[in-house]
């Protein structure tokens, strides 16, 4: 018998609900008992070809115990384990941005060896091969320490760090992302499948490799991956020697940047690989809930992006055994490249991410619009993030906040009359403005769409607009990047949003 991999000495398990322990077996194995002796707990294992599973009953925070496996003679122990909170934090590039990297991160790798976090990052690889094989039996959950923490997730490590210290249990961090990925590479064929608006992932990829057997396909990605590795060296070369470099002139002096490849079964941002390669590795292993930062790599089809990330809710939920999951996401910043125009895409994902929130149970929506920066993708300030995230947490999932306290003002209607346009806003006690408001349009009978002035009056806004009734549209910041100014009393910036 073997335990899947993210079981491990110094492991971190779910209080307060049935924990459910897994792993792989030979076909006609023995029964297996799982047990925690210090906590008198244990559990059979139910047997299902060459899987395992067994239930522990829900237990209360312990820092370190004993979890043993017992089939006949053979005994396997994970030592220090803890029982606490268990968070997922998944998603692309900025979820997986390093704490090393992040703007504060040396302070907080200095001092972290104190915090009562653990960490497990579930091993990246593109196939179900012995390379991912070979990775799981090398990987393990970590403990805080300057060098050990270096590559965990910034916004996962603040997010724990927060929770661990107002619950006062031991969080553990499973990191499962990856840079650059859609949220279709982390759903099943047959989530892509049930929808016809979100199908085209799944048949433009089948297009794509339509004739190509799989030999083909691993030796087209190879070769990519030696001519990127080289585009990569010349590219950061450059930038060195230059750092004011305009992309037109890195492509002009380094060649065609190629990413993210050709299609193909060892490409990881394909839809549905990750799936399989990284979610399913780790599911049904017991959460507290996840965390969730994705979605700038969807902004080709912002259109679909809501019903894209309803059905990976769904399908996370269905992996994990958990029909109230509990799932927060970080709304998109502000971001565009000096180099491209302004397509209104992201703008387009923060209203899905928003309905999202609005529609679907056991959600949480961390509104994060002043935390983008201007010609770059990865802001290095993660710990606010992480923070809107932990206010999330306390009011969506621990019930230990109200609302007016952890979410930013949300609009709810518009009133037009007497020259002038009042905003009402749920959630809101108040208005604060770092400098003069901008970003309000509105229209009116010819549709067109004009800048209207604004300013606050208690719990709502007044806009001043010339404009013909009736009103037909008011939409605020729609736009990938612009200045933010505006927030409510709580110290939270109020979110993109249009309505017609």
């Amino acid at each position: 018998m073997r335990a899947a991999a993210v079981f491990s000495d110094n492991m971190v398990l779910q209080r307060r609900r049935p924990v459910r322990i897994f792993g792989t077996c030979a076909r006609h194995q023995g029964d297996i008992t799982v047990s925690i002796p210090e906590l008198d707990v244990s559990a059979k294992a139910l047997i299902s070809g060459k899987k395992w599973e067994a239930v522990l009953p829900p237990m209360e925070a312990v820092e370190s115990c004993t979890l043993e496996l017992i089939s006949g003679a053979v005994r396997k122990k994970f030592v220090n384990v803890a029982v606490g909170e268990v968070w997922l934090a998944g998603g692309q590039s900025n979820m997986e941005f390093e704490l090393q990297n992040e703007l504060n991160g040396s302070k907080a790798l200095a001092e972290c060896k104190d915090e009562n976090v653990r960490f497990y990052y579930t091993p990246k690889c593109e196939m179900l091969n012995e390379k991912l094989l070979s990775s799981e039996r090398n990987t393990c959950w970590g403990l805080p320490s300057e060098e050990g923490a270096r590559a965990w997730s910034a916004v996962g490590y603040y997010f724990a760090k927060e929770l661990s210290r107002r619950l006062g249990v031991t969080v553990g961090v499973i990191g499962c992302n990856w840079g650059g990925t859609s949220a279709s590479a982390w759903i099943p064929r047959e989530a892509l499948e049930r929808d016809s608006r979100i199908r085209p992932y799944i048949d433009e990829y089948d297009k794509a490799i339509e004739g190509k057997s799989p030999e083909e396909m691993i030796a087209e990605y190879e070769e990519y991956g030696r001519y990127q590795w080289g585009w990569q060296q010349r590219q950061q070369q450059l930038c060195d020697e230059r750092p004011d470099v305009s992309w037109a002139e890195i492509l002009e002096i380094c060649g065609e940047n190629r990413f993210p490849g050709p299609a193909g079964i060892m490409n990881p941002m394909r839809p549905c690989g990750l799936h399989e390669t990284m979610i399913s590795r780790i599911a049904p292993y017991t959460l507290g809930g996840v965390i969730y930062y994705q979605g700038e790599s969807d902004d080709t089809r912002p259109d679909t992006y809501e019903v894209l990330m309803k059905a990976l809710i769904d399908q996370w939920r269905r992996d994990w055994k958990d029909n109230e999951l509990p799932f927060l996401m970080v709304q998109l910043p502000m971001h565009r490249y000096a180099n491209e125009p302004d397509t209104k895409s992201w703008p387009v994902i923060r209203e899905a991410q928003m309905n999202v929130f609005r529609t679907v149970k056991n959600t949480g929506l961390a509104v994060a619009l002043d935390c983008g920066e201007f010609d770059e993708i990865h802001p290095k300030e993660k710990a606010v993030i992480a923070h809107r995230l932990y206010l999330q947490a306390l009011s969506e999932v621990y019930g230990l906040a109200g609302r007016e306290d952890t979410l930013s003002p949300l609009f709810s209607y518009a009133v037009n009359g007497n020259g002038r346009i009042r905003l009402y806003f749920d959630n809101c006690s108040g208005f604060e403005a770092t400098g003069e408001i901008n970003g309000f349009e509105v229209s009116g009978a010819d549709g067109r769409l004009v800048p209207a002035e604004a300013e606050i009056d208690g719990n709502t806004i007044i806009l001043r607009a010339d404009i013909e009734a009736p009103l037909t549209e008011v939409r605020y910041k729609w736009t990938n990047y612009a200045d933010v100014e505006l927030y409510g009393k709580n110290g939270l910036p109020v979110p993109t949003f249009r309505k017609k």
